[in-house]
């Protein structure tokens, strides 16, 4: 059975301070939530605090990038030896502001994926449509050319490593909103497209979150949908009794 997952994506924000308030806080909120896998990813710079505080709660610590070398002259990037050796062992590759800001390409995220399943670290794949792909109803092309494009070269073993982040993008900070229909919608599509190019297995076991502004008031709705396996948060995830009120949506 698959697991139930909510992630938090704190992206650059929470210095150290911040950062070991927040998780003190996170740690008292989420407290008997047993429901659900929580996984939080701090900056960089506060991963190995976030491993180290978070001992034996289980809440899991992802980063949210990581460089597809092993190692070399590579300024200011982290290799998967590095995070592994922190006690981090999951990784968000292919979120929407690493395509759009970084050029991250899909050729790219193929490196990325092998490099971290050769080390044994979870991949948290993002994908998703912009607001133009949604409104001239090229939104199921898009989604599975990145999902094809970026995953569909490794076997069905591998897939147990794999948790999918849905993140239509035109419904984040747009003014636009995705239902709880839109959302089931796509993830039963992800989930056919999967087992049509792998098997029925790898489609039922594979989790799909949700990475469209889930908030704790919208949060039962979307998570009741029979596809959706949990959500990759973003800005709820910075206030402890917020994203904690998501985690118990599950």
């Amino acid at each position: 059975m698959r697991k139930k997952i909510v992630a938090g994506n704190w992206k650059m924000n929470k210095n150290l301070s911040d950062t070991k308030v927040l998780l003190s806080e996170l740690k008292a909120q989420l407290a008997g939530v047993s429901e659900a896998e929580i996984v939080v990813a701090p900056t960089y710079v506060n991963l190995y605090s976030a491993s180290e505080a978070l001992k034996g709660s289980g809440v899991k610590v992802a980063a949210q990038n990581m460089h597809q070398a092993e190692n070399g002259a590579y300024t200011g990037e982290i290799s998967a030896d590095m995070l592994k050796d922190i006690g981090v062992k999951t990784v968000i590759l292919g979120h929407s502001e690493r395509r759009a800001y970084f050029g991250e390409t899909d050729a790219l995220l193929v490196e990325k994926v092998n490099t971290a399943l050769k080390h044994g670290i979870k991949v948290i794949f993002c994908f998703g449509e912009e607001l133009d792909d949604r409104k001239s109803d090229n939104h199921f092309n898009v989604v599975e050319s990145q999902l094809k494009n970026g995953l569909f070269h490794i076997d069905a073993a591998n897939w147990k490593n794999i948790v999918l982040a849905y993140e239509p993008v035109w419904a984040i900070g747009t003014g636009e909103t995705a239902s709880p229909e839109q959302a089931q919608e796509m993830h039963a599509f992800i989930r056919s497209t999967i087992e049509k190019a792998f098997d029925a297995t790898v489609a039922d076991e594979v989790s799909i979150l949700y990475g469209g502004s889930v908030k704790p008031n919208n949060a039962v709705e979307i998570f009741a949908k029979p596809d959706v396996d949990g959500g990759l948060i973003g800005g709820a995830s910075l206030d402890a009794e917020s994203f904690a009120a998501i985690a118990k949506a599950i």
